[in-house]
């Protein structure tokens, strides 16, 4: 299915199910989508993300991924009161991007229309870039900050993963590219390249762990998550944000996705959603699974962070450690391409 087919297929399910939400005020596509061609195809690993905008400033848990006429919708919820105007979206890393090229999917009051334009008329401008990776380096300490001893040891994981990870969108956005989630690191080796920088990839990698790992063992950890990942799918019952990313409409993306990077070449790049898969499948099974299944499942994972150097919470304060110590050197290489990236305009 081409690009453009599958925002028509958006649009379809904005007219026939968003506007009877409670507040509702409008809906645009995001995420990688809107970096796309409309005559690309789109990938079967891929889904088509819907911002659904609300009245409420503390809008439900979002619906997340399910199928509609053939394509895989991600839909979550965005308060109005984020969306006011063109200064809040600009300084937001990840939402300016994609809305500056959004399709507009629903505008009853006709705001979003007038507040793209001026979006787009902004976005490449130096003060406003230079803001944006500001904003991607505070959502690093945002993550490592979260990370709490008292927290069950996935939730740890995950606060010193996605801290870590980040580190590849305050480049990208410094690049004017997609801070993408599954493969932020790829896209930032392919950014590094481009710019000169292609030994400071190693050293992202090196961050997270897996420089060193090779195709053989980054299969053997996602064949151990697939079973995990279709046990967790079985017996989720509490609600989380990313509950539908641990389902069988969602498994292209979670598991197939990850191989597809393995068979690429790209198995260290595969790491990074391998161990968040994992981590989430892990909360689902400490909260939903019998003590015997959460037992079963636990030696791969702790197999998957040994061979990133992690084997207890201690391991996570001290590589988050080193993640802060390292943001000196990311920003005098982000501050690098920024300078040379010829689409920034510096005019006044």
């Amino acid at each position: 299915m081409k690009v453009k087919q599958a925002k028509a297929v958006a649009r379809q399910w904005v007219v026939e199910a968003a506007g009877t939400i409670p507040g509702f005020v409008g809906a645009f596509s995001h995420g990688s989508i809107n970096w796309l061609s409309d005559e690309a195809i789109l990938p079967p690993t891929s889904d088509v993300d819907i911002m659904v905008i609300l009245a409420d400033p503390n809008p439900p848990v979002k619906p997340g991924k399910f199928i509609y006429r053939q394509v895989m919708l991600e839909v979550s919820y965005l308060p109005q009161d984020q969306v006011q105007s063109p200064d809040q979206i600009l300084g937001n890393y990840r939402l300016a991007g994609s809305f500056q090229t959004a399709q507009i999917l629903a505008d009853p009051a006709g705001r979003l229309a007038p507040l793209q334009a001026a979006v787009a008329g902004e976005y490449a401008r130096f003060p406003w870039v230079y803001a944006r990776c500001e904003d991607a380096r505070r959502n690093i300490l945002r993550h490592l900050q979260s990370l709490r001893e008292a927290d069950p040891f996935h939730d740890q994981v995950t606060a010193w993963l996605f801290g870590t990870g980040v580190t590849t969108h305050v480049l990208l956005v410094a690049g004017l590219q997609n801070p993408t989630v599954r493969q932020r690191y790829r896209a930032a080796r392919d950014l590094l390249l481009e710019y000169g920088y292609g030994n400071f990839y190693e050293r992202l990698l090196t961050l997270l762990g897996c420089a060193q790992m090779d195709p053989a063992r980054v299969e053997q950890h996602l064949a151990v998550l697939a079973a995990v990942f279709d046990i967790a799918k079985t017996v989720i019952k509490t609600p989380f944000p990313f509950a539908s990313d641990i389902s069988d409409q969602a498994r292209p993306i979670a598991i197939d996705g990850s191989r597809a990077l393995i068979e690429r070449g790209d198995h260290r790049e595969a790491i990074f959603w391998i161990v968040a898969t994992y981590s989430r499948c892990q909360k689902v099974l400490y909260h939903d699974a019998p003590a015997a299944v959460q037992e079963q499942f636990q030696p791969g994972y702790r197999q998957l962070l040994a061979d990133l150097g992690i084997h207890s919470p201690d391991d996570l304060r001290q590589r988050s450690e080193q993640v802060k110590a390292f943001l000196p050197q990311l920003w005098q290489v982000t501050e690098a391409i920024l300078a040379a990236n010829p689409l920034i305009s510096r005019k006044s």
